[in-house]
């Protein structure tokens, strides 16, 4: 397994430690950042899940830059994503912090882009991220880590941020699920 691909499995592996920081109370008792109120064990499950999110942008970056792009890191990148992005908006929901209905949208589109990205590997064909599909998790992202800190940039600045990046997240996941599908929609149509 290459550096890149090793990178994505951490940010599985990192995915448990994230869950079990925001779930657990180990009275570690409570931090003001900027204002607000959090407890410390979410700001330290914020923090983990923002490292690994990350990892996103270095192993894709890493794999590029020294030409160790493979088929299964095309695939293990996004599912690594969608595994870390459903836990942590499971999460939220449980938190009180996120509408259920618009995480049972989100989740919905990664398993439906997930179902289509296994019919074409069953082809042969293995489907990288596009642009519009990055731009989806990198909204997801920053709307997660936002409502994990407590909405923290709504003391800041006065505005709800973190249920502003929420919809913004909403909409490029329909989007570039719509677009994933549209893109492919041959495999669909040929599909007997």
């Amino acid at each position: 397994m290459n550096i890149p691909n090793r990178i994505t499995v951490s940010r599985v592996l990192l995915i448990p430690v994230f869950v079990l920081l925001m779930l657990v109370d180990f009275g570690w008792g409570q931090m003001t950042v900027l204002g607000a109120q959090l407890p410390i064990e979410h700001f330290v499950g914020a923090m983990i899940f923002i490292i690994a999110s990350i990892t996103d942008w270095v192993d894709g970056y890493y794999a590029r830059k020294y030409n160790l792009v493979t088929n299964m890191g095309k695939f293990l990148d996004p599912l690594a994503d969608k595994l870390l992005v459903s836990a942590a908006f499971i999460l939220l929901v449980e938190l009180g912090t996120a509408p259920a209905w618009v995480v049972i949208i989100i989740i919905s589109r990664e398993f439906a882009v997930t179902g289509l990205r296994l019919i074409l590997a069953g082809g042969g064909e293995v489907v990288a991220a596009n642009q519009l599909g990055k731009i989806k998790t990198w909204a997801q992202i920053v709307a997660i880590a936002a409502l994990l800190l407590d909405n923290i940039f709504f003391t800041m600045f006065g505005i709800p941020f973190a249920d502003i990046a929420l919809y913004v997240a909403l909409f490029f996941t329909v989007w570039s699920g719509a677009d994933y599908f549209y893109l492919n929609r041959r495999v669909l149509l040929d599909s007997k």
